[in-house]
C-alpha cells in the first residue's frame, strides 16, 4: 500500500513541478524570441548575392531533460500504443531555445542573419528519466563591406 501512495504522491509533485518549471521555461523561450527576432534564420542553401558576407559558422546547443509525469505517461503510451504527445512540448522547447542560442552566438560575431540551417536531435541517457538534445546550426553571415554590382556582367 506504501508503495502506491509515494508512486501517486511522486506523479502528483512531478506533474506540479513540471508544469511549472514548463511554463517557467516557455516564457523565458518567448522573451527571447523577441529580443532575437531581428536575426532570422532561413532554411535555404543558397546565400543571398546582394552584398558580400564573411561566413562563420554558429551552433546551439541544449539539453533537456523530461519530468517524471511525461516520462510516466510516455510509458503508458508505448504500452498501449499511440503518439507520445507527453513529448511534443519537450521537444518544441528544445529546439527553440536550441535555436536561440545559435542566434545568440550570431549576433556576437555581427551577423545580419543565418542560413542553411540544420537541427540534429538525439535522445541522451535511458531509463524512465531520459532527457533530449537538439543542436542548430547554420551559417551566419557578416557584411564584409564590399559592395557587389547589380548586373556584374556591365
Amino acid at each position: 500500500m506504501f508503495e502506491i501512495v509515494s508512486f501517486l504522491v511522486l506523479l502528483v509533485v512531478g506533474y506540479a513541478f513540471g508544469s511549472l518549471a514548463e511554463r517557467r521555461h516557455y516564457r523565458s523561450i518567448q522573451k527571447l524570441e523577441i529580443e532575437f527576432n531581428s536575426i532570422p534564420a532561413i532554411a535555404s542553401r543558397y546565400p543571398p548575392v546582394d552584398k558580400a558576407y564573411q561566413q562563420q559558422l554558429v551552433v546551439g546547443n541544449v539539453v533537456i531533460a523530461s519530468d517524471y509525469f511525461k516520462s510516466f505517461l510516455a510509458g503508458l503510451v508505448n504500452f498501449f500504443g499511440g503518439a507520445v504527445v507527453s513529448y511534443e512540448s519537450l521537444l518544441d522547447r528544445a529546439r527553440r531555445e536550441a535555436l536561440l542560442r545559435m542566434k545568440k552566438q550570431a549576433r556576437a560575431v555581427g551577423a545580419d542573419y543565418v542560413f542553411n540551417i540544420k537541427y540534429e536531435t538525439t535522445s541522451v541517457g535511458s531509463g524512465r528519466l531520459a532527457s533530449i538534445e537538439v543542436l542548430a546550426y547554420g551559417t551566419a553571415l557578416t557584411p564584409s563591406g564590399i559592395s557587389i554590382p547589380a548586373n556584374p556582367g556591365s
